[in-house]
């Protein structure tokens, strides 16, 4: 009787212990999910916040995070430590301190200052929600930012967010952590804007005040906008800026259909075109034409490096074309 006494103590006192455990770790669980705001997400939202992790994960690591390195330095150089000196060293590291009291060469090393802080400027306007292929402007611009977060985060840096329309709609401030990114993945997502148009000078305005040390800034949106240039140009003294372009194909031409009715995303403004009509598709096309260059003239005049991206064709191609081409010039 006092082995089996003995034993249901045992069994019992296990049954509590797991009890406790388990149920500590899930109030944790949910602690970190009211911190982070995924308390009462739909589960369809999570799925794809899950989706995103795994898919931008392959990219991350097989091809962004060696370029991303290379490309976006840390602040500077900080001292670690001394040692001792080696054939080979560059002897105007020399610690003459050091070399002096320990009777032999020593040179001082020093690291890279890591951290730096990304912030996604993104585009939330109604303009986004078009695309003729396969996807939405907005669903591209999201899997970009899932994919610079997550880049990000590996080598240890902050990131923020501020999403905008005509207005900022949300700034989420940045920091480190798998965790954190989920976080801006789920605004992404689940964000609803308050207002339908663009205004990127006022964001851009925004992110200098609330951005007060230096930081590498990408601009995401269609760039369907007027009177940008100066804070564009005030933006990019202060920060390492990157516009990253999104448009769909067609936006540059208009496809002979017949009667169509075009209606603006973001004014709600209607209109009945007869798309056989030449005239008024050659016109289209030297309107979007002439806009196409007048914003790459400011660009160009800015000393900007742009990322364009369309959504018929894998937006994987322009970002790593342009993490090998900034590569080179370090």
């Amino acid at each position: 009787m006092n082995i089996i006494l003995l034993i249901s103590l045992i069994v019992l006192t296990i049954a509590l212990a797991l009890t406790v455990f388990f149920l500590f770790r899930s109030r944790r669980k949910l602690r970190e999910a009211r911190e982070h705001g995924f308390v009462g997400i739909p589960k369809d939202i999570l799925r794809r916040i899950r989706k995103l992790d795994i898919m931008t994960r392959r990219w991350v690591n097989d091809v962004f995070s060696g370029e991303y390195h290379s490309v976006f330095k840390g602040r500077g150089m900080e001292f670690a430590e001394v040692r001792e000196y080696q054939v080979g060293d560059d002897i105007r590291a020399i610690d003459w301190n050091v070399t002096a009291r320990m009777g032999k060469p020593y040179i001082k090393i020093f690291e890279e200052e890591r951290e730096l802080t990304v912030m996604l400027l993104v585009d939330i306007s109604s303009s986004g929600e078009f695309g003729t292929v396969s996807q939405m402007k907005r669903e591209i611009a999201l899997e970009i930012c899932a994919l610079l977060a997550f880049s990000a985060i590996q080598n240890n840096d902050k990131v923020g967010l501020i999403m905008f329309t005509d207005i900022v709609e949300k700034f989420v401030p940045p920091k480190k952590g798998k965790t954190h990114v989920l976080r801006l993945l789920r605004e992404l997502l689940y964000n609803q804007p308050k207002d339908r148009e663009t205004n990127i000078a006022e964001a851009l305005d925004y992110m200098n005040r609330v951005l007060t040390r230096k930081g590498i800034v990408f601009l995401v949106s269609d760039f369907i906008a007027e009177d940008y240039k100066k804070p564009l140009a005030i933006a990019s003294q202060r920060h390492d800026l990157v516009p990253i372009i999104i448009t769909d194909p067609r936006e540059e031409s208009f496809p002979k259909v017949g009667f169509i009715e075009l209606e603006d995303a973001e004014t709600g403004e209607r209109m009945l075109l007869d798309s056989s009509d030449y005239q008024l598709r050659k016109k289209f096309t030297k309107n979007i034409a002439e806009n196409k260059l007048k914003r790459e003239k400011i660009f160009k005049s800015i000393g900007l490096d742009t990322i364009d991206v369309y959504t018929d064709k894998p937006y994987i191609d322009p970002l790593v074309a342009f993490f090998k081409q900034r590569a080179k010039r370090y």
